[in-house]
This record gives C-alpha cells, structure tokens and sequence, in this order.
C-alpha cells in the first residue's frame, strides 16, 4: 500500500531531487554513500522506517527508527511524500524536509523502493529517477548472502521481490548496472552532473543569471 495524499510538488525549486532505486544487494546504499562523499552539494534525504536497525545503523544517520504507532501518525498528518510497505515493513519520505533543502538550492539524493520512487515522480516532475540493477540474480543472491544480515527465509523473499522490482526498470530516466563498483559510481555522478546542465535546472539555480541576460 502507497499513500497518494500528498500534493504535488511546486516545480521551480532550485535544488534538483534524485531518486535511487534498486532491489535490495544491488549497492544502491554504498553507490549512494560514495557520491555523497564525493560531492559536497548533494544532500541525503533520511527516511523513516518501522524497521529495526541492522548492523551498525543510527537513528538519525541511515534511518529514523519509528515505531508503528509513530508512523501512523505521521500518514494521517500527510506528512509523508510518499510512504509504502517493503519487506514487511513500512518506510516513508518525509515531505518537509526534502522541500526545505531543495528550496534553499541543495540537490537531494533519496534512496527507495521503485513503488515510492514512482510515486515521487508522479507528485515532482522534475526528480530524475535513476534505477540501480545487478549483474545477474546469481551475483545479487551472492551479495546477499556475504553482507550476512538476513536469514535464508529473508533472502529468498529478497530474491522474490527483486523480480518484482527489476521489471519496473523500464520507468526511470536512467539504469545503472552495478557489475564494477567504480564504473557505476562513475556512471552516478555523470548523470548527477549533467542534469545540473539541463537548461530548465540551470535556470532554476542561477535565476540571477538568466535574468541578467534577459534568457526567458
């Protein structure tokens, strides 16, 4: 289930919003870590889960932990941009936060699931959406098999979701294949780069500019 409440965004916020989505062991989280570290202009849009943390996870830094009830509560105040149930559990987009530092001229990196990440697109046209697959399901078996932090019975829904997921690749403006990890980190930031020249982008940003130039 996916809330659909939220209205749309305005469009001429100066700050881009990228959206990454992958099934789970494609490396949509280390891709997006390393981008984030590479370039100082991009912000990451924390979400809010009902799941527990794994492994070395924070409240606050990867996730804010939330339980049900908390998370109820911020669906019925339309506080969500979009929110959906993935594995069993629910995560959310929280609206005001994205909308604060896109409108102070920041670029935001979110990472989803494709549902939220459809969603996105639908309520702010101008997300670039970007799509994360993996070499081959015996390589994202693999990879959830060696970061050892699910169960077999969690892998194998993992497994099953991801077919589920990779069908939906075809709906996003760019499809990264995570074979070597530099090529799609460098792939990453080319098209982080370059929607930063898209003329409408350019404009939103240097509205001084244009405007001195008398560009419409």
């Amino acid at each position: 289930m996916v809330s659909t409440t939220s209205p749309a965004f305005p469009a001429d916020y100066p700050g881009n919003l990228f959206v990454v989505a992958a099934p789970s062991g494609a490396g949509k989280s280390s891709l997006c870590k390393a981008l984030l570290e590479l370039d100082s202009r991009l912000q990451p849009s924390v979400s809010h889960t009902t799941r527990a943390p794994r492994g070395q996870e924070k409240h606050g830094r990867e996730y804010f932990f939330v339980s049900p009830q908390e998370f109820d509560s911020m669906v019925e105040t339309n506080a969500f941009l979009e929110w959906a149930n993935v594995h069993s559990n629910r995560y959310g987009t929280s609206r005001k936060a994205i909308e604060e530092r896109m409108a102070q001229g920041s670029d935001v990196i979110l990472e989803i699931d494709f549902q939220g990440a459809m969603q996105v697109k639908e309520k702010f046209a101008n997300a670039v959406c970007i799509f994360i697959l993996p070499p081959s399901w015996e390589e994202l078996r693999s990879r959830l098999e060696r970061r050892g932090e699910d169960a077999p019975d969690t892998i194998e829904l993992r497994m099953r979701n991801a077919q589920v997921e990779v069908a939906q690749a075809s709906q996003f403006d760019f499809v990264i294949i995570n074979e070597l990890f530099d090529r799609a980190l460098f792939d990453l930031k080319a098209i982080v780069h370059a929607q930063r020249l898209k003329f409408a982008a350019q404009r939103r940003a240097r509205a001084e500019t244009f405007q001195a130039l008398n560009i419409a």
